[in-house]
């Protein structure tokens, strides 16, 4: 069945797998989501990702991670810019939580933090946030 947003996808992918406590949870391939996997590892919120190729389709393992005490590193993790809505910002991009959680922007420079975003001075849609 074809998903309609891709990234609305990822999100709970990665959302549900840490509800549930899995170690690691697969998604289907996409370079897209294989930059914000990168991210996510950068920024410490999952612990790796593997992408695999079968016969049939490519799809991404990520390692989910977790704290000592067994809490997903992941608390809150949500969609902002949708299909129907789509949210942009520009170089005044406002922190999220006061600076604890991320927005997560697909940008001319690619896929950033607000942080990041904030000092190149570029703005662009604001995929999610994270915390």
């Amino acid at each position: 069945m074809p998903v309609t947003d891709s990234i609305a996808d990822y999100i709970t992918r990665i959302r549900n797998a840490g509800r549930a406590k899995n170690k690691t949870t697969d998604i289907p391939y996409s370079k897209l989501r294989e930059n914000i996997s990168e991210l996510l590892v950068a920024k410490g919120y999952i612990k790796s990702f593997t992408v695999i190729t079968t016969e049939q389709f490519p799809f991404i393992r990520v390692d989910l991670k977790y704290s000592a005490l067994g809490e997903p590193a992941i608390r809150e993790i949500t969609r902002v810019s949708k299909p129907g809505r789509r949210v942009y910002q520009g170089k005044d991009i406002r922190k999220y939580l006061g600076g604890l959680g991320l927005y997560i922007l697909s940008s001319s420079k690619g896929i950033i933090t607000d942080k990041e975003a904030r000092e190149q001075g570029v703005g662009g849609e604001i995929l999610f946030r994270i915390y």
